[in-house]
């Protein structure tokens, strides 16, 4: 596997912002998508569940439905592409069986030799007291997922914004969620950046390192 140095990683995420300003007419490639499309996958999760979904927003229509209820911000019209990030409101069996479905296809291994820990994961976010706070539980893996392609973008020199300024209700309601088992709960824009945003070349406001992290 091909490394980056350490300041090659440092470079991207000091170039990388939270875009305010899109060009509308400069579009993410076909082959740079399909990688951030991988980073989402390949994120990690609590067990490797995925307890959420991605919704790529391409119509302009929805997106323009989308504007006011993202206080304004023309980011979701703007963009290349416009990601809703939607996490479980509960978990089931079903999610778990299909889970355990999976690993066994990808794995070549027999559904019976992963009984215990399909049993611990239902004993977990199913009927154990993590069940009572799933949608948060769920929230906070698709988070993961989220920053995992704010880097991503970055080290492809593609611009992203992640977006908490919007009203998941009406979101939902837009999007046909209601009913369906997923919420919305951020969404993220990509693209590449105007010159005259005015945010982009501004230092970033970071506490360093001595006060963010403390050796115990």
């Amino acid at each position: 596997m091909n490394t980056l140095s350490p300041s090659q990683l440092l470079e991207a995420l000091q170039w990388r912002y939270a875009t305010k300003v899109f060009d509308p007419q400069k579009k993410i490639p076909a082959a740079t998508w399909e990688a951030l499309s991988q980073s989402l996958v390949l994120s990690p999760s609590s067990y490797g569940l995925q307890p959420y979904r991605i919704l790529v927003v391409g119509n302009a229509t929805t997106r323009q439905q989308l504007l006011p209820h993202s206080w304004g911000q023309r980011q979701v019209v703007d963009a290349s592409h416009l990601l809703v990030f939607a996490a479980r409101t509960s978990m089931t069996e079903a999610e778990i069986d299909a889970f355990v479905n999976r690993i066994a296809e990808v794995r070549g291994i027999a559904i019976s030799a992963l009984a215990d820990y399909r049993g611990m994961m239902i004993g977990d976010v199913v009927q154990g007291p993590r069940s009572a706070v799933a949608g948060e539980w769920a929230a906070r893996q698709a988070y993961i997922a989220l920053g995992n392609l704010l880097t991503s973008a970055a080290l492809l020199g593609v611009d992203a914004c992640p977006m908490e300024g919007l009203i998941p209700q009406e979101y939902d309601k837009v999007l046909g969620l209601s009913g369906t088992g997923y919420v919305t709960v951020v969404a993220a824009t990509l693209g590449y950046r105007m010159a005259a945003d005015k945010y982009a070349s501004l230092p970033k406001v970071r506490f360093p390192v001595s006060h963010l992290i403390k050796s115990v």
